[in-house]
């Protein structure tokens, strides 16, 4: 039981720090501020900060674990007799439809991309992130279809549901920015998947259909 209270207390500690560093680099611009300013505004000292987080950057993009391996954990979570593209498509809807933050439906992803916009290092980590994402869902597709290391398909699949999804979240970020509605968004955005699942061939569609248990 304390193990699982000390492991709680950190938790809370990792997200007060990233709750207030995200405050201050919104006010003040992520280059502005130093980790020694989010330190004294969180009552911690310097060293804990890095404890928790090993760079700047992930003070700010501190979910960004779970955004490098969503799409891989979406292909590998799919149904029986569902596809690889068909269980991203269907999560990418249930979020959209559900007018998500996850996916940058509300109005506070303006300020969050507006500090990201005035900051190289973060578009580079954002970069780096995407870069993971793709890795991530290439390994998940070579796994789950048992593919060799010189079969192509797996890497060009994995660019077709990247291009889905980068798609998706670059439509709502820039919507976003625009001062739109997430509601308004959101009904807009499910018309674009729709289009854009039109788009893609049947080899694409049924790659990776999960067979019955």
């Amino acid at each position: 039981m304390a193990e699982g209270l000390r492991e709680r207390k950190k938790r809370e500690t990792r997200q007060r720090i990233s709750d207030i560093a995200t405050a201050l680099f919104v006010e003040h611009g992520f280059v502005t501020v130093t980790i020694a300013e989010v330190a004294d505004a969180a009552d911690v000292s310097v060293n804990t900060v890095y404890n928790y987080f090993p760079a700047k950057e992930d003070l700010f993009l501190d979910r960004s674990k779970d955004v490098v391996h969503r799409l891989a954990r979406w292909v590998r979570g799919r149904d029986a007799g569902e596809s690889a593209v068909a269980a991203v498509l269907r999560e990418l809807r249930e979020e959209v439809e559900t007018v998500s933050p996850r996916v940058g439906l509300t109005k506070d992803y303006e300020r969050f991309l507006k500090v990201i916009h005035e900051a190289p290092p973060l578009r580079s980590r954002l970069w780096s992130i995407a870069q993971e994402v793709q890795e991530n869902l290439e390994a998940a597709l070579r796994e789950e279809t048992g593919a060799p290391a010189d079969d192509p398909m797996p890497t060009l699949i994995a660019g077709q549901i990247n291009w889905l999804h980068q798609t998706v979240m670059g439509v709502i970020g820039r919507e976003m920015v625009a001062g739109r509605n997430p509601d308004e968004v959101s009904r807009e955005v499910l018309v674009l998947i729709d289009d854009m699942e039109g788009l893609l061939s049947e080899k694409v569609l049924n790659y990776a259909v999960r067979g019955a248990e």
